[in-house]
């Protein structure tokens, strides 16, 4: 197999957080037509099964690869050991399905998914709260990689890790058992600057979201408080190669370390404006151009 594999999010078809964008796609529309495009692997999403042999019987007739699945966590008002048993069984359904991380997001008192301006986020507020939830990751990751899996933590919008000042505390404060999931999107928006992120906690990346952004509609999301429904719904994201963001530097910043994993495309916006197919196949051609011209390059130093 490859160092280097690229994947998708079904969020392009359908979207969990706004059921109502894309919602009468079936899943099967969304893997036949990313198997057709050239992508190797899907992550989770709520249309499919719940179980580990469901899951495996739904990829299998499109020879696609389980590549991670997102995973609600509570630890900010949780203990560890209630995670611990919470989590168990989406640890089991991916280790058995052949994936070697999960996307683990903090939703306690998120407004992720709330018509409330990202303003309002949760935050920790003293060095206490941000070591005890750290401390509380870090034994939750040890657990999952003794199952095989890593634990890739999503710093997400709306969410009390969003900006680079937030992954740089919890990276700081958490053990090395603690993956970071690098989404380019959800970076930028939380006003970090992606390559300078990115380089800083390279040796922690364990996943890759590669997400574009059209930088006058973060503009107008900023000044306007939005929330991050009203992100999605006015087009703030979108595929790689159709922003903003520099993606080749990324990708050279990832392969001079040595990367060894999934870039997974994604972009939260609403089907019915950015069809489904046509900006999927955009991400994955951007990025297998660049992928290709930079191994070539590598190839002939």
């Amino acid at each position: 197999m490859p160092a280097i594999r690229i994947g998708i999010n079904p969020i392009s078809w359908s979207n969990d957080d706004l059921p109502a964008l894309g919602g009468e796609t079936p899943l099967s529309t969304a893997l036949a037509e990313g198997k057709a495009i050239g992508y190797e692997g899907f992550e989770l999403n709520g249309k499919f099964p719940k179980d580990a042999k469901g899951v495996g019987d739904v990829l299998r007739p499109y020879d696609l690869a389980l590549v991670s699945g997102w995973y609600s966590g509570r630890l900010a008002h949780r203990s560890a050991a209630e995670e611990i048993d919470a989590i168990g069984a989406h640890v089991q359904l991916l280790g058995q399905n052949g994936a070697q991380v999960l996307v683990y997001g903090e939703v306690a008192d998120s407004i992720q998914g709330q018509a409330i301006a990202l303003v309002e986020r949760p935050r920790f507020h003293s060095e206490q709260a941000w070591q005890d939830y750290a401390d509380k990751l870090s034994e939750l990751a040890r657990f999952t990689l003794s199952q095989g899996v890593r634990l890739a933590y999503h710093h997400h919008m709306g969410a009390y890790v969003e900006s680079a000042a937030d992954i740089d505390q919890l990276m700081r404060r958490s053990g090395p058992e603690v993956g970071l999931l690098f989404d380019s999107g959800h970076c930028y928006m939380g006003g970090g600057e992606p390559l300078t992120v990115l380089r800083r906690h390279i040796g922690r990346v364990c996943h890759v979201h590669f997400k574009d952004v059209r930088k006058a509609v973060v503009q107008l999301a900023r000044n306007h408080l939005w929330s991050f429904p009203d992100c999605i719904i006015n087009g703030t994201f979108t595929v790689p190669g159709d922003g903003a963001i520099d993606f080749a530097g990324l990708l050279e910043e990832l392969l001079d370390a040595g990367y060894q994993g999934w870039l997974v495309v994604e972009a939260e916006q609403d089907p019915a404006v950015a069809p489904s197919y046509v900006y999927a196949k955009k991400g994955y051609d951007t990025l297998r151009t660049l992928l290709d011209a930079a191994q070539q390059r590598r190839m002939g130093a």
